[in-house]
């Protein structure tokens, strides 16, 4: 599947470029710094489209030619945003407030062409079975919490056996609404 623009991921997650290239998208992988502070008073669920944004505001020199996806994933636990864990003991805190709970993952995205900018997120509600200290520590052990937000990924061990119930797309979840992105690209595509 082509698309008529170039088309470049702000991202360095492996887990975006799984699913977009699982979806059939050809593209570039493109990552510029980006300072990802907000406002601490901003409704947690304009943080996803607010920091997709700003990533894609990096990318200023790409003329309508070119498509720039930013995305970024935020986990709710509690009213609170819980953002990627600083240490082991963080992402150890992180996962045993999630156990035995159900919380929201957004994902929000960004698509850039020329000085247009398109935003929009999809929400899911995940419900997480009691966790244990020895299945945490093993997780934190052998996987890599400390790249995604909550400290977990859906898609690992930890997602495996402890999430019992998915409201809405696991791909939001895993770090990009590949149903929403596609739809948004879909007017570029050329089978």
């Amino acid at each position: 599947m082509n698309i008529d623009k170039k088309l470049i991921l702000a991202s360095n997650s492996p887990r975006r470029k799984e699913i977009l290239t699982s979806a059939g998208f050809k593209f570039e992988i493109l990552v510029r710094e980006t300072n990802e502070e907000f406002d601490s008073n901003m409704d947690y669920n304009l943080v996803p489209e607010f920091l997709a944004r700003k990533k894609a505001e990096c990318f200023k020199e790409f003329d309508n030619e070119t498509i720039i996806l930013s995305s970024d994933t935020v986990v709710i636990n509690d009213k609170k945003i819980v953002n990627k864990p600083q240490s082991k003991e963080e992402a150890f805190e992180m996962l045993s407030s999630l156990s035995n709970k159900t919380h929201e993952v957004i994902t929000g995205v960004c698509l850039k062409i020329g000085d247009n900018y398109s935003t929009f997120s999809d929400q899911t509600v995940v419900t997480f079975e009691d966790l244990n200290k020895a299945e945490i520590d093993f997780y934190i052990k052998n996987y890599s919490p400390m790249d995604k937000a909550g400290a977990y990924g859906v898609q690992d061990f930890i997602g495996m056996i402890g999430i019992s119930k998915i409201e809405g797309s696991f791909y939001t979840v895993m770090g990009l609404p590949i149903h929403k992105v596609y739809k948004a690209l879909k007017p570029f595509i050329v089978f």
